[in-house]
């Protein structure tokens, strides 16, 4: 194995197998992908190494004579690392490490690498290392029995057990305490979500680096982290957006989606992503400077249907329309998709268009209530207002009805009150409603007369 110095970047070959049937395209879009993975990663490629089978090798991944290739091919160039584009099991990768004597990852531990890496929060942390430990959990090697040294030396072992055995218990423990800490992040993330239900929420969902941070920050004025790499973003976002003088909404930015995103990594990001799931409205935000952008499109949807919040309501964003090359691209994706936005984040354009379109969205499901309330009632005035976007309001004098004047007093006295329109959310009617019944009686009166 050729050593590298601390800090260098390290040399890689990209490795990938396309099926009969498989688009020639496909191969090569997954491929240049895993390159961006690499250099995101800290990996400089140096070259690729594609086979066409009827299925993949069960032992070796590739065929023999490949692996023969990609061994020569280590040793020519020096390469530290060899990224397989789809992921190995463990009888796979114990196989190629003894025939290459290289070190190798595939998609998903590489995509965990950078996950560990840009993990700042500890939430991130916690869930990135729940999602390693339960990677590595079935392709433990010798490489691996520095885990002994977490718990622990002497009186650890069990009778017989081998040190694999012993860092799989181990990692099974941490994995545990893991769980644990995930739910009661889980659960405080639900009573936050509690306080923000006064608000229409919106989750940016999208394929990564689309320009969902970019977005965000233009949107709310945030300082999220945008860059033009993969994955910048991995933490939970949330914002509240003047969209209008009188309308607010919550805005919340997720990490993004990409082809083959390992399972185990959805499961350990699940806090995370429930601000999708629990979102009112999804703004997929798409990359329409991407040649592939429908590919990616299709990913996003069935990262959606698996996170259970594919019959959200959506609206398509398409983001950086500023870079496409060609006037009349953009004319044509306005015909394809007539119901959709287009902006460029990074310049601002398109964004009063969207702001409008958000608004009208959030308001489709509203409805209009009138309620004529007492001064005095100063608590259900301030909740009304609290839980309703107020229209208009008027001051004026009201009494009961003739049929409650009639029970209570002959000769009912004027009071001060207030007349307010209001818009209300469907799932704030129900709030409102006990205070709208509880003054339905009242009627608007002339003012009474100076005594």
């Amino acid at each position: 194995m050729h050593e590298i110095p601390r800090g260098a970047r390290e040399k890689a070959i990209l490795v990938g197998v396309m099926t009969q049937g498989q688009p020639r395209a496909d191969l090569d879009d997954s491929l240049t992908e895993l390159a961006d993975l690499a250099d995101t990663a800290g990996a400089d490629v140096v070259g690729r190494l594609t086979q066409t089978l009827t299925h993949v090798n069960a032992a070796t991944y590739l065929g023999s004579g490949k692996v023969n290739e990609l061994k020569e091919q280590v040793e020519q160039h020096e390469v530290q690392l060899v990224i397989f584009d789809d992921d190995l099991s463990p009888k796979q990768l114990r196989n190629l490490e003894s025939s290459i004597g290289c070190k190798l990852i595939d998609r998903s531990g590489i995509i965990l690498d950078i996950f560990a890496t840009r993990a700042k929060s500890a939430t991130a942390k916690t869930q990135v290392e729940l999602a390693q430990l339960d990677y590595l959990r079935t392709r433990l090697t010798r490489q691996w029995t520095h885990l002994s040294r977490q718990n622990g030396g002497i009186g650890t072992k069990g009778p017989g057990e081998t040190q694999i055995e012993t860092d799989r218990r181990l990692i099974g423990a941490r994995i545990a305490v893991l769980r644990e800490k995930l739910k009661a992040i889980d659960r405080q993330r639900t009573t936050q979500r509690k306080g923000r239900s006064e608000y229409t929420r919106f989750a940016l969902v999208g394929y990564t680096n689309a320009g969902k941070s970019t977005l965000m920050n233009a949107l709310s004025h945030a300082n999220v982290l945008a860059e033009d790499r993969l994955f910048a973003t991995l933490d939970a976002t949330t914002r509240l957006v003047h969209l209008d003088a009188n309308k607010q909404v919550m805005l919340s930015d997720t990490v993004g989606f990409i082809r083959k995103l390992p399972h185990k990594l959805i499961e350990s990001f699940k806090s995370t992503l429930d601000e999708t799931r629990e979102s009112d409205i999804l703004l997929h935000v798409i990359d329409a400077a991407h040649p592939r952008f429908e590919d990616h499109m299709g990913v996003v949807q069935e990262t959606l249907r698996e996170l259970g919040a594919h019959e959200k309501k959506v609206l398509l964003v398409f983001n950086k329309v500023d870079a496409l090359e060609e006037r009349g691209l953009l004319a044509a994706l306005q015909a394809q998709f007539p119901d959709a936005a287009f902006v460029s984040a990074l310049r601002g354009a398109g964004l009063d268009a969207l702001r409008a379109r958000m608004i009208a969205l959030s308001e489709v499901d509203f409805v209009e209530r009138e309620a004529i309330l007492p001064l005095a009632e100063g608590a259900a005035i301030a909740h009304l207002r609290r839980v309703a976007e107020v229209l208009s309001e008027e001051y004026l004098f009201a009494v009961p009805t003739a049929r409650e004047a009639w029970r209570e007093q002959d000769a009912p006295v004027p009071q001060a009150a207030v007349r307010l329109r209001l818009r209300l959310a469907p799932q704030h009617a129900r709030d409102a409603e006990p205070v709208l019944a509880r003054y339905r009686h009242l009627v608007a009166v002339p003012e009474p007369a100076a005594a």
